[in-house]
């Protein structure tokens, strides 16, 4: 059960991690054309923000328990990723975007699991 948990918290960081520097280091007309829609309805901060909170969640995901430094906040991290899907799944539903759905619950239910099993 633990190498499946770090296995997916291993992978949801590498996910988030990723997301997260695209969308602080990449303007938004580069984003939009990526593929990335949404980002046409917020504004240049709100995507700075939500990178940003993507990067914290990756290094929550991690960095707590390889450090043996409040492991709690795996957790914790874990649920603001459950957090961060459910305001991408409402996202796309308003921008009837059903595959990228499909991604977001996905990833939800790895953050879901990893929550529970960390809890």
């Amino acid at each position: 059960m633990n190498i499946a948990l770090w296995s997916i918290a291993g992978l949801l960081a590498l996910i988030f991690l990723a997301g997260g520097v695209v969308k602080l280091i990449q303007p938004k007309e580069k984003l939009a054309a990526y593929g990335l829609g949404f980002v046409e309805d917020v504004s240049t901060g709100t995507v700075k923000a939500i990178g940003t909170l993507e990067v914290l969640a990756a290094v929550g995901l991690i960095l707590p328990a390889v450090l043996d430094v409040a492991p709690v906040l795996v957790p914790l991290a874990a649920v603001g990723v459950v957090l961060l899907m459910v305001g991408a799944i409402i996202t796309h539903l308003r921008r009837h975007e059903a595959q990228a759905i499909v991604v977001n619950l996905v990833l939800l239910a790895l953050a879901v699991f990893v929550a529970w099993g960390r809890f």
